[in-house]
């Protein structure tokens, strides 16, 4: 067994946190859409194209926790899976920064996720350029 330097424990850590905090976001996506997206965001969907699309990003989502997982014990995903969060979240937060400035404030819960995956931005950088750099 190979011990962690600090970096790759931290590295971990973001990989395990932001895994574990999207799945029950994305079951909420796509599970039971009719049901979660109208109690959580007051909006229904009933439209069989809509339900497919958020179905659909539920599997991107997972698509995405898979990878992390599998880069928190393969150490030569480690690093290709600290990319594929920073770019993952990063892409998130540009989305939501762009529907502020053209949509006006969204509600509260999607302006916590935006702390949250600002955040993950950040730290997953420093975490990345720290790796790349020793």
């Amino acid at each position: 067994m190979s011990i962690l330097n600090p970096n790759e424990r931290n590295q971990n850590l973001l990989l395990l946190i932001s895994a574990m905090g999207l799945i029950p976001i994305a079951l909420s996506y796509g599970l039971f859409p009719n049901k979660t997206l109208t109690t959580m965001y007051g909006f229904s969907v009933e439209n069989i194209n809509l339900t497919h699309i958020m179905r659909a990003v539920m599997g991107l989502y997972f698509g995405q926790i898979i990878f992390w997982l599998i880069g928190l014990g393969n150490a030569s995903l480690k690093l290709p899976a600290m990319y594929s969060l920073v770019v993952f979240m990063g892409g998130l937060v540009i989305g939501r920064l762009v529907s502020i400035v053209l949509d006006g404030i969204p509600h509260w819960i999607l302006l916590v996720y935006l702390f949250l995956e600002l955040s993950i931005t950040i730290i997953g950088t420093f975490l990345i350029l720290r790796k790349t750099h020793n």
